[in-house]
């Protein structure tokens, strides 16, 4: 059998087992696998860095499918390479409940699956920061240790995305020469040819981006083989642009959009067999094919055990902290450090901005834990994400710890996503909260994923002021605590902030958002505790004198008003109290006699926050008393719109006494 032949019968081996996948579920996309099978074979067999038995090995390859619906690709080059969990019985059971071949490749339910695809440009927007957390980590413990490529197949729709250009600009800003991606340039979409919708020159963009791009058959091995070859030996990233067709060897609905998300039936299957000359049933690989293929998941095991031995022998200091950084450990002081910092807040009891306190959080994080890497959204100055030690990365320099990402929220995000996924890295990034909006997509993939992704948010009510309602976010608390596994802090104080960014840093499976003032606010818990509070999500910060009449909650900014709020009703008679709740999320997880105690029987509850209702009721009840916002609001300086929209503590007060009162 010649080099090709065997190339091509195990090019067919993934078209088949995709092509029968799909059939079977009765659901699917065969169209891309069996376009782009050429592709993955000649990656897999010739380049692909990778040990199919030891799948978390740190200096693989990383191969990432952001064409995510063509799941069954990803899936048959897992089962063939001989990973472990990826069964015959897993490819027969494609898209059913509980198996680990979900529709679209989910992160965590399989080895070999590098992140969450299915949105489309998600994954070429995660690759970005896979590839730049290489250099990263590159940079700092050097070519014996890291040294691996991030491989990425994309589609048309991850093209037309808006985040591919997000992604793609900031790649060629920062030449990340490692990341190399495969263009499935079959020119079909969902409704039809990419001609109804786009005419881009998608190979001119990317060069205009500062990549390389070229033109290439992709069903042709050799033609593949040299580009990638050329790829890696680039200073630049690479686009390889390889031609295909969608539904390559389906008689009737190749190259059509019939080939793209729907089985292909009994029929044109058996028209498929004839055309490869296929002869093995559904699910059966010919044991040459499979032994080829097993052969080729197994050719890493020697780079893997070199790349071992090299560990071994490094520097003591070096390996160990290689081998914590990798297991997403905070290091040994870290409590230390930041029980420290704590203690003096509440000495010092300084008035500022929670963006500036995060910033004060910052600075002692950052010096203690040196893989937190830092960025902002063209929005430093304003989200305070910049400290000493976090000078910034360059295409000339990747061992620093910012990134300047530019006015891309939606490709940071998702670059966050990508830094975490790729391991020994803890990445941050900021922006507006009004903004999340931009980054939302990617924010909710964090939290699908169980990831430890952090998303700074300031400027995060009304009280920014002059800029007026389209930047005062109103909605965006309630929006993003609706995502479920995503916590969402809004601290108080210097004191709260800290504690919030401790818990960010430890919520290993929990992406966190922490949505920060512009307005100062003065220090609230003044008496050092060495618990942190706030990893109860909600706690009695003022307790009622006697048997509480009223209790308030309060976030951020408003714990303020709310303590002011209490002041008046207790001069008046009334016991108040007043809990402070820098994270709904956390206070959910609590047990239910903590919950009830902290919420306390108090008859009249009260809610104060500057955003939308909606969500407090499971505090308050239906019949509580809420004082925020019910619109959008308006430009004006925050001394004139916090009374405008009735966010002071003598509104407050004033609505508790009206209902005592009965009016």
């Amino acid at each position: 059998m010649t080099s090709r032949e065997q190339h091509d019968r195990m090019a067919n081996a993934i078209r088949f087992l995709a092509m029968d996948a799909v059939e079977k579920a009765n659901s699917g996309h065969p169209g891309l696998p069996m376009g782009c099978a050429d592709i993955a074979t000649v990656l897999f067999t010739r380049f692909l860095k990778f040990d199919a038995k030891a799948p978390h090995w740190p200096d693989r390859d990383r191969f990432i499918l952001s064409a995510g619906h063509g799941s069954m690709l990803l899936y048959s080059l897992l089962y063939l390479t001989g990973y472990e969990d990826m069964t015959i019985e897993q490819i027969k059971n494609f898209r059913q409940l509980g198996s680990k071949t979900a529709g679209h490749p989910e992160y965590g339910h399989a080895a070999g699956i590098e992140t969450t695809t299915g949105p489309l440009g998600q994954g070429l927007g995660n690759s970005v920061g896979f590839a730049l957390g290489e250099r990263i980590m590159n940079a700092a413990f050097g070519n014996d240790l890291v040294n691996h490529f991030t491989y990425v197949l994309a589609g048309d729709g991850c093209l037309m995305e808006g985040i591919s250009h997000e992604a793609i600009a900031l790649a060629g800003h920062l030449k990340l020469n490692k990341l190399i991606l495969f263009w499935d340039n079959n020119n079909i979409s969902i409704d039809g040819p990419v001609s109804l919708a786009d005419n881009t020159d998608q190979v001119a963009r990317f060069q205009a981006c500062g990549w390389n791009a070229s033109h290439i058959d992709g069903t042709d091995p050799e033609a593949i083989a040299y580009a990638i070859e050329t790829a890696r030996h680039s200073d630049k990233p690479t686009m390889i642009a390889c031609k295909t067709t969608i539904g390559f060897g389906a008689p009737t609905k190749a190259g059509t959009n019939k080939a793209h998300g729907s089985p292909l039936g009994a029929e044109e299957i058996a028209g498929a067999r004839k055309f490869f000359n296929w002869e093995s049933p559904p699910f059966e690989i010919p044991a040459d094919i499979l032994d080829a293929w097993r052969a080729a998941g197994k050719s890493g095991a020697k780079a893997r055990e070199d790349w071992e031995g090299r560990l071994a022998k490094a520097d003591a200091k070096l390996k160990g902290e290689f081998e914590r950084r990798i297991a997403g450990q905070l290091p040994a002081n870290f409590d230390a450090v930041l029980g420290a910092y704590k203690k003096k807040l509440s000495q010092d009891k300084p008035k500022v901005a929670t963006r500036k306190s995060s910033e004060m959080a910052l600075e002692v994080i950052n010096g203690a834990v040196p893989e937190t890497i830092g960025g902002s959204a063209d929005l430093t100055g304003s989200n305070n994400t910049k400290t000493s030690q976090t000078k910034n990365i360059t295409p000339e320099d990747y061992g620093q710890r910012y990134v300047h990402y530019g006015i891309r929220e939606h490709g940071m995000a998702a670059a966050i996503n990508g830094l975490t996924l790729h391991g020994g890295l803890i990445a941050y990034g900021g922006t507006f909260l009004c903004f999340s909006d931009y980054a939302r997509p990617s924010m909710r993939l964090a939290s699908l994923m169980g990831i430890r992704s952090i998303f700074v948010m300031t400027h995060d009510s009304i009280g920014l002021g002059e800029d007026g309602p389209t930047h005062q976010p109103v909605e965006h608390l309630a929006a993003l605590r609706a995502i479920p596994n995503h916590n969402v802090f809004r601290p108080a104080d210097a004191v709260e902030a800290a504690e919030c960014w401790e818990l960010a840093l430890k919520s290993e499976k929990t992406p966190s958002t922490l949505a920060l003032t512009r307005q100062n606010l003065p220090t609230v818990r003044t008496e050092h505790r060495e618990q942190n509070l706030c990893a109860s999500g909600a706690y009695e910060l003022a307790a009622a004198n006697g048997e509480a009449a009223v209790t308030i909650f309060a976030t951020g900014s408003e714990v303020e008003i709310a303590l002011g709020a209490r002041d008046l009703l207790e001069k008046h008679g009334h016991p108040t109290r007043v809990v402070s709740v820098p994270c709904f999320e956390l206070f959910d997880q609590q047990s239910e006699d903590y919950r009830k105690k902290t919420i306390g029987n108090a008859g009249i509850k009260v809610a104060i926050e500057a955003g939308i209702r909606q969500g407090w009721d499971h505090l308050i009840g239906t019949d509580g008393i809420f004082v925020g916002m019910h619109g959008f609001g308006a430009s004006g300086s925050i001394e004139q719109l916090y009374p405008h929209f009735g966010i002071t503590a003598d509104a407050a007060a004033k609505a508790v006494e009206a209902r005592l009162h009965g009016k």
